[in-house]
């Protein structure tokens, strides 16, 4: 049974979801977490829907197996795919997340969102781009290869560089007034992605991702239902369904974010 200071648990199909995790933690200090990375299916972006349904209910279950008290889909793809069938299955609360396209329609100028190829294509995503009247100012650009990069440790300027010089040709001339990061683990190689898009397309160029907003959904109901935790100190706690080796790799991203 779950009380006030059950953890917290997120998941992603493997470091990813660590961003949101610590934007959450520094809403959040006194709430306890537990992690929880697939590494063992990542990535998620290049499986079919059936299976994001099927790997998100599984990694439900492992962090309802810890006593949770709620659940957050840290991870764009699974939130796309299976955030319905999760808040079936689950009796605590199931927080998503989707790419922050509403508040860089704001911004002048022609809108990228980049995601997983599984993003890009899933209903959910496409009617959230309906709802806005989005789609003549968004390009929405599947990026295949680089969560992997990103989860290979592969994030220095030059090699993420170099993917977006193969990835952002079709682009052309286009002013870009703002990119979304549609894929929690873009968030490690941010200034990367900012700086290029200064350099080659806008100086002016904003960067928007759905973290904060996650994270103040969360506390909002949490509030709601006067499950706050105060406690001191709190506790985090990381768990993986590959290499052991993962965690300490999510303990030092987590410090380090």
């Amino acid at each position: 049974m779950t009380d006030k200071c059950s953890p917290i648990g997120f998941f992603d199909s493997g470091v990813g979801g660590i961003s949101v995790l610590k934007t959450a933690f520094n809403l959040m200090p006194n709430e306890n977490y537990i992690y929880y990375g697939d590494s063992k299916n990542a990535p998620y972006g290049q499986k079919s829907e059936e299976e994001i349904k099927q790997l998100s209910l599984d990694a439900g279950k492992v962090l309802f197996g810890y006593g949770v008290k709620a659940i957050v889909m840290a991870c764009n793809t699974a939130t796309s795919a299976a955030v319905k069938i999760m808040r079936q299955r689950y009796n605590i609360p199931v927080i998503s997340m989707e790419p922050a396209v509403k508040p860089a329609l704001e911004v002048e100028g022609k809108v990228v969102v980049l995601a997983t190829p599984a993003t890009v294509s899933q209903n959910r995503y496409n009617g959230l781009l309906q709802r806005l009247s989005a789609g003549d100012k968004v390009i929405n650009i599947g990026c295949s290869g680089l969560v992997e990069l990103i989860e290979d440790g592969h994030t220095d300027a030059d090699t993420i560089s170099r993917y977006l010089d193969g990835r952002l040709t079709v682009l052309g001339n286009e002013k870009i007034g703002a990119v979304v990061l549609g894929c929690t683990h873009y968030s490690f190689v941010e200034k990367t992605i900012a700086k290029y898009m200064k350099a080659n397309y806008n100086e002016g160029c904003k960067i928007f991702d759905g973290k904060q907003g996650t994270a103040n959904q969360l506390l909002h109901i949490l509030q709601n239902k006067g499950m706050i935790c105060m406690q001191t100190p709190s506790r985090i706690e990381f768990a993986t369904s590959g290499d052991p080796n993962n965690i300490q790799k999510y303990q030092e991203l987590f410090e380090s974010f």
